[in-house]
């Protein structure tokens, strides 16, 4: 029987040693170098900023789900496109100044409806003014003027008939 060759088997420990703890090394510095892993994270931040838009049919009548589209300053296509949420808001982030247009088209039973918003941002991207079409801003005047003139045109009516009666 041989006696192991113990200056050998040392000399292959060593090597085997120092090529285990080079080849750590090496996966330790490449490992340090490469970027954070985040392949399956999202991310998100909450900011309290932007303009919110309610759109609605009557008091208590949220035009829910309705498409829109925003128009930025001198846009040609939109800045953003989407539905209304449950409670009728359009909300958005305006990146520049100038006059924001919001479209919302809702069908309905009777035919489409649509609504065009157009809102002044300031140099600080806050809202400066909206406008209201001119039957939206006198809505009320308007129905009470109405109003007026159809019992007027009751009254004319009957009294005209009163007259070819003979009763007048």
């Amino acid at each position: 029987m041989r006696k192991p060759n113990f200056f050998y088997y040392n000399q292959t420990c060593r090597a085997g040693v120092i090529q285990t703890g080079l080849l750590v090394m090496i996966i330790g510095i490449v490992a340090g170098l490469s970027p954070p892993a985040t392949a399956h994270t999202i991310q998100y931040q909450v900011e309290n900023k932007g303009i919110s838009v309610r759109i609605f049919s009557g008091p208590d009548k949220p035009i829910s789900y309705s498409a829109y589209e925003i128009f930025g300053p001198s846009d040609k296509i939109p800045h953003q496109k989407g539905r209304t949420d449950k409670n009728g808001f359009v909300s958005f982030l305006p990146d520049r100044q100038g006059k924001w247009v919001v479209q919302v088209q809702e069908d309905s039973d009777h035919g489409p409806h649509g609504a065009r918003i157009t809102i002044e941002v300031n140099q600080n991207l806050f809202m400066k003014s909206f406008k209201k079409p001119l039957v939206a801003q006198y809505t009320k005047g308007l129905v009470g003027v109405s109003f007026i003139l159809a019992i007027f045109g009751i009254w004319a009516l009957l009294k005209s008939k009163r007259r070819k009666n003979g009763l007048a």
